[in-house]
């Protein structure tokens, strides 16, 4: 089955709403919800075949869908990439939830659409966001390259195996927000950042784990 943007207006494709908490002060909140450009629910019939709007460059099988959710294990370092470019400012929300005490749920935002891990190091193309990484010792926002000096680590968000999280990744001009259930987790400023058509994709990523995806969504930034 094709899939595609919700401007053409395709069956099985959802919009999702989101609720916010007020903000409270100067306490960071998420940004204005727009219009949604892609929506992709994954409720459809089990399948390895995601749709023509997805790049796979793992084994077959290793993504797939199943009781109404993507599910992936053992990627290693091969996204799934989602075709359709994001806009330059961007908002993507989607669930998340992990099977796994050692947590590491991975999606990668602004990479190239088609690179994937060539041995076991393995340097991104766009940021990388990584949340109970390490065996589920911290989550990190990465530029590119998760190992690096200048990511940005928080210890204390851990993944609680079976939880579902509510992710909301934004960027407005040079900052990458990562809000995890309503409260921003990490952020990142970046002086030179990741823009034009090398990094213009949204992917799902995954290195060992059972994880799992769900409800995505793509607005444009306010």
């Amino acid at each position: 089955m094709h899939w595609s943007p919700l401007s053409s207006r395709p069956l099985g494709l959802v919009l999702i709403a989101s609720m916010w908490p007020l903000a409270s002060g100067c306490k960071p909140t998420p940004p204005t919800l727009r219009a949604p450009l892609f929506s992709d629910s994954f409720d459809r019939q089990p399948d390895t075949n995601l749709g023509d709007l997805w790049l796979n460059t793992a084994a077959p099988g290793t993504y797939r869908i199943a009781a109404g959710a993507l599910h992936v294990q053992g990627a290693h370092n091969h996204p799934l990439w989602l075709k359709q470019p994001l806009p330059r400012d961007v908002v993507v929300e989607l669930d998340a939830w992990s099977d796994s005490p050692q947590g590491d749920i991975k999606v990668e935002i602004f990479g190239d659409g088609k690179s994937y891990a060539q041995s076991v190091s393995y340097t991104s193309t766009g940021y990388v966001l990584i949340h109970g990484g390490w065996q589920n010792r911290l989550s990190a926002l990465c530029r590119m390259n998760e190992h690096s000096d200048d990511r940005k680590v928080r210890e204390q968000l851990k993944v609680t195996p079976g939880r579902r999280y509510h992710y909301l990744i934004a960027r407005r001009g040079n900052k990458i927000e990562w809000f995890i259930d309503g409260e921003l987790a990490l952020d990142l400023d970046d002086d030179a950042p990741l823009d034009g058509p090398a990094h213009a994709h949204f992917g799902f990523d995954n290195w060992e784990t059972s994880v799992h995806f769900d409800n995505l969504v793509i607005r444009p930034a306010s």
